[in-house]
């Protein structure tokens, strides 16, 4: 299908992509790399009147670790992110950007744009959410920060307002003792996932577990934490007993759909062994045992 008729800009600064916006807001769509909106526009599912394009905007794809948390610009391809040694030392982040789509999807495709267009079943979210990360976006009002938890409101929304632009991630340093990995089910590689989970936990000095995230993706109208699952993991030593409580409460907690990825009884058992699989790496790590 041939896309509805749009205006198209190109603006040289972030500064000059804000103006835009608000000259234009509720008409405007940004572009990054391309590999979410795309399809949409192909389809008419989106149909803006003006596509925004970020390619000539400066300074959006850095990657620097601080002392307490890995800030990734809104323009870093996955493929860098993946390559990138600050954040090769994230489990969590290293895995998910190796195994987005395939290798053009990784080259062009951006981690703000896969974040802002909240596809039910992108990968990114996940991580943002087992992660407890934060989300910056910015204005010509000034910039402000979104937990992860508050940012993905539904399918393919999120609360960035018209008006915003997204420009950084920050995911918070894992303290000692802390493992995590991403894990997904997929009909062939570079599929969205059928089941994605995220999963990060922090021990204590006895070896229970102080904190848990779990995100998911692909089971839901939009990625969402397990909260049910952390809970049914902290204060617990992490043995089979307490996995098989939070895989459980992970799958209840569910609300997949029938589709070409297979019926919803079939996700909701998934939910259940990858959330299993997912916790028993990230436990391993935190262990110091992978």
């Amino acid at each position: 299908m041939i896309p509805s008729a749009f205006e198209y800009v190109r603006p040289p600064s972030l500064g000059a992509a804000l103006r835009i916006l608000r000259e234009r807001e509720g008409e405007a769509k940004l572009l990054a790399g391309g590999y979410s909106l795309l399809p949409l526009l192909k389809l008419r599912l989106a149909q803006p009147a003006l596509l925004v394009d970020l390619r000539d905007v400066d300074g959006l794809d850095g990657i620097v670790e601080t002392e307490t948390e890995l800030r990734i610009g809104g323009r870093a391809t996955h493929r860098r992110i993946h390559e990138d040694p600050a954040a090769a030392r994230y489990s969590i982040v290293h895995e998910a950007a190796g195994g987005i789509g395939d290798p053009q999807v990784r080259n062009w495709g951006t981690i703000g744009g896969s974040c802002a267009h909240a596809d039910p079943s992108s990968d990114w979210p996940a991580v943002l959410l087992a992660t407890r990360a934060t989300i910056v976006v910015r204005s010509e009002a000034g910039e402000r920060t979104i937990a992860a938890r508050d940012f993905f409101l539904d399918t393919f929304q999120t609360a960035i307002e018209p008006t915003e632009i997204l420009t950084e991630i920050r995911i918070p340093r894992p303290g000692a003792r802390t493992g995590g990995t991403y894990q997904k089910l997929e009909r062939r590689a570079g599929d969205f996932a059928t089941v994605g989970v995220a999963a990060r936990v922090q021990l204590g000095a006895d070896g229970r577990i102080e904190s848990a995230g779990i995100g998911l993706t692909a089971v839901a109208e939009t990625p969402f934490a397990a909260t049910d699952a952390e809970a049914a993991l902290v204060g617990t030593d992490g043995g089979d007993a307490a996995i098989a409580a939070a895989s459980a409460a992970a799958a209840a907690q569910s609300r997949p759909a029938t589709d070409s990825h297979g019926p919803a009884a079939y996700k909701r058992a998934m939910v259940a062994e990858m959330t299993a699989r997912a916790l028993r790496l990230a436990l391993a790590r935190a262990r110091g045992q992978a």
